[in-house]
């Protein structure tokens, strides 16, 4: 049987759009109450007007240590404790490697990996204490990489690596870590990339077949920390049935 959300706590990371938002969202409709970050300011506050239940917006920014302890200080400060966090914020800027533009494979580091390993380290002293859940919002590409998103993937791998080691760490103090690896997923991830290329590739996938809505991913990461706490959903795997890697 799932456990109730009513007396939680939430921090969802990049949730102006996509996962994130669909995630909050899904969250707060199960009756946690959530902080929600990011840099688009007008969006979160959007978000935070739709809710259906209490939702704090938050200016985060992920690539920043300072940024990153301040939101989740405004958290517990607003809500008196931290049981759950979903680090989703992210970027996807594919490309082949002969002739990248290396900043943007910094852009990735930054947000994706560094950002989420960033709001870890500041949240993980509540959830000791809370004895609760990280969600990380990974990628297939964290599991098989392929030509043309080799610092995507190396991001998402990052992360799975990251998530094992503290799953380790921590599991035996109580505290669950769950990776979350999307397939396809119509969302804005795919305009941020700037090459031509990369953009009618990922257009045309999208066309050959039935992909993923945000609200696909928000329904497992509430599966995941909706268990009871002796059990510890540590992977999702979700894909579109017609996606074949």
């Amino acid at each position: 049987m799932r456990t109730s959300l009513d007396t939680k706590v939430a921090l969802v990371t990049g949730a102006s759009s996509g996962i994130g938002r669909a995630t909050a969202l899904a969250l707060s409709e199960a009756g946690a109450k959530v902080a929600v970050g990011g840099r688009r300011a007008g969006r979160i506050a959007g978000l935070v007007e739709e809710a259906p239940g209490e939702m704090l917006a938050l200016d985060m920014d992920v690539t920043d240590p300072q940024s990153v302890r301040d939101a989740v200080e405004a958290t517990v400060d607003r809500f008196g404790a931290l049981d759950v966090v979903v680090n989703n914020a992210g970027l996807m800027l594919n490309g082949l490697v002969l002739g990248a533009d290396t900043t943007q494979w910094t852009r990735m580091i930054e947000t994706n990996l560094l950002g989420s390993m960033y709001t870890v380290h500041a949240s993980l002293p509540h959830l000791l204490e809370s004895k609760g859940t990280v969600v990380q919002i990974s990628s297939t590409s964290g599991r098989t990489s392929s030509a043309g998103t080799g610092a995507y993937s190396a991001t998402k791998f990052g992360i799975t690596a990251f998530s094992e080691a503290l799953r380790q760490e921590v599991t035996e103090q109580g505290v669950r870590v769950v990776v979350i690896e999307p397939g396809f997923v119509s969302t804005e991830l795919i305009s941020h990339s700037t090459n031509p290329a990369s953009r009618a590739m990922a257009k045309k996938l999208a066309e050959s077949m039935r992909t993923l809505r945000a609200e696909d991913i928000a329904a497992a990461v509430l599966y995941a920390v909706t268990q009871p706490h002796h059990v510890a959903v540590n992977e999702i795997l979700v894909r579109p049935t017609d996606q074949a890697r």
